[in-house]
């Protein structure tokens, strides 16, 4: 039996972390060669931006791909041939400030209000307990739609990655139309200035709540938000005293959610209006006043620009770019395009040895795989399901710090999660088609009727198409290689067996552990 010649095997040491994490969740082993190809698309380190070539589809994949989900080939077509920053400018450019779909209409209601919640009986209660996880289960759905068919996948990806750094959720934010009006929130200021997101952010009724900011008054401090405040949102760990947080959880008193209209209220009455002394600074601070202190601190551009680094560059910091892109980043007044143009455009960030080192999100793989294949679907209610099942349930991170992210997304049972929803999409092709390959039409033929959202449709012929081939004809060597870097970032881990059709390659190639990075 032959077995798929690959290219010569090359991967950096950050991309052999990555894919031993997700091969030991294999029970596999993947062996790896240190030594570049000679003339290999992924061999050698990035040229500054002045002297690198124009962008061919690889770069335009990686981009995109690292920025939002994974790009459909007209996604690709408006920056092939752009400059790195040429591709940069129009990517920043082209985000939103609110999303495409419609929200439900549910979302524009106000939540009952205190005299209505008091006369519920028993049986209210828990028809609205009912209700509230129907309504989260839609928004989760919603958003999962608007990833899907946004024009600015950029803009979705930021409003992900806020909603896991400004961390609130369904279990203590009852009513989902405060989690709504707050994911609309993080979209608005999601590439704006970070230190008006602060402040919005600090006086959203969900995440008052979420950090019992309503409990927070004179004389009996609540300390949550203002620890959350300096370790999660701006400082990071160890940068502050437990004086600091009890100074500044004063500085808060009197913040509040008003319990009949679920809206930010400041109550003067139970201010603390003394002096208040937070990181050697002092004042008759109010909570404003004390976030404007935090973001006074250098400490504060270098722990967001860190946070963007690991979610947008590589795992592994590089201290003196992310000092330069931090200087900027404050001395901009909190710009987070500045931040991210700096990052995208840093020498780091285009090196090659940096492709195929992050491993995607569950949202990001269910997302970019339906993007990528251009799959015709229903319900999104069962996308966001399998994000939940892989490890990321919308509105819901496991605690106050989110979802940790990176190798943590990979564990056995979540790996085959994955390559299940795979197999699952393959089965969506067409049953019974002369153009779907022998084995997939078993597949579908087996499958019961709910195993995907209904109307589900993959066309496999077309996303094949390109490359002059049908599901059930075999590839050449050079249509491999087209499809693999199509697909994966690196080589594909596994040696794939060929010899029957191009469907059954494509099938592998997702199957593979690569396909989990990017």
């Amino acid at each position: 039996m032959r077995r798929f010649s690959r290219v010569a095997p090359w991967r950096a040491a950050t991309s052999r972390m990555a894919i031993a994490v997700l091969a030991a969740a294999l029970f596999a082993s993947i062996a790896v060669a240190a030594t570049p190809a000679r003339g290999s698309h992924r061999s050698g380190p990035a040229r500054v931006v002045s002297d690198a070539p124009p962008l061919d589809a690889d770069d335009v994949r990686y981009l995109l791909i690292r920025t939002g989900f994974a790009p459909d080939a007209q996604e690709l077509a408006p920056y092939l041939g752009l400059t790195r920053e040429q591709a940069v400018t129009r990517l920043l450019d082209t985000t939103r400030t609110d999303a495409l779909t419609p929200l439900p209409a549910w979302a524009s209601e106000s939540p009952p209000d205190r005299a209505e919640r008091s006369a519920w009986t028993p049986d209210q209660r828990r028809e609205a307990q009912q209700q509230r996880r129907r309504r989260y289960d839609e928004l989760r759905a919603w958003w999962i739609r608007e990833m899907l068919v946004t024009p600015s996948p950029l803009t979705e990806r930021m409003t992900l990655f806020w909603h896991n750094h400004f961390t609130s959720g369904e279990d203590k934010v009852g009513d989902p139309q405060l989690m709504a009006a707050q994911n609309a929130l993080l979209r608005r200021d999601a590439l704006g200035s970070f230190a008006t997101l602060l402040h919005d952010v600090a006086k959203d009724p969900a995440m008052l709540l979420y950090l019992d900011g309503t409990g927070n008054r004179k004389g009996k401090p609540n300390e949550n938000f203002a620890r959350e405040s300096m370790e999660l949102f701006t400082l990071g760990e160890g940068r502050y005293s437990q004086q600091d947080v009890t100074e500044a959880a004063r500085a808060c008193t009197g913040w509040s959610v008003d319990p009949d209209t679920w809206r930010f209220v400041s109550k003067p009455g139970l201010h603390d209006d003394g002096d208040k002394v937070v990181l050697g600074q002092r004042g008759a601070f109010d909570c404003d006043q004390m976030l404007d202190v935090l973001l006074a601190q250098p400490q504060t551009a270098r722990f967001i620009v860190m946070k963007l680094w690991g979610e947008f560059v590589s795992g592994a910091p590089d201290d003196a770019q992310i000092d330069a892109i931090a200087t900027r980043f404050r001395t901009s007044g909190y710009d987070i395009r500045v931040a991210l143009r700096a990052l995208l455009l840093s020498p780091t960030f285009w090196d090659e040895r940096n492709r195929g080192v992050l491993v995607s999100s569950p949202v990001e793989f269910v997302v970019g795989t339906l993007r990528r294949f251009d799959v015709v679907y229903g319900g999104t209610e069962p996308f966001a399901g399998t994000a939940a099942q892989l490890g990321e349930r919308l509105f819901a991170p496991p605690g106050v710090k989110g979802w940790p992210g990176g190798d943590t997304w990979i564990n056995s049972a979540t790996l085959l999660a994955r390559k299940q929803f795979v197999e699952r999409l393959f089965r969506a092709t067409e049953a019974g088609s002369p153009s779907a390959a022998p084995g997939m039409r078993r597949a579908a033929a087996a499958v019961s009727a709910g195993a995907m959202p209904r109307g589900l449709r993959f066309d496999l012929d077309a996303w094949l198409a390109p490359y002059r081939l049908t599901a059930d004809a075999q590839p050449d060597l050079s249509a491999q290689l087209q499809m693999q870097r199509a697909v994966l970032p690196l080589e594909p881990a596994d040696a794939i067996v060929i010899g029957a059709s191009a469907g059954a390659y494509l099938e592998a190639l997702l199957m593979d552990p690569v396909y989990q990075l990017k």
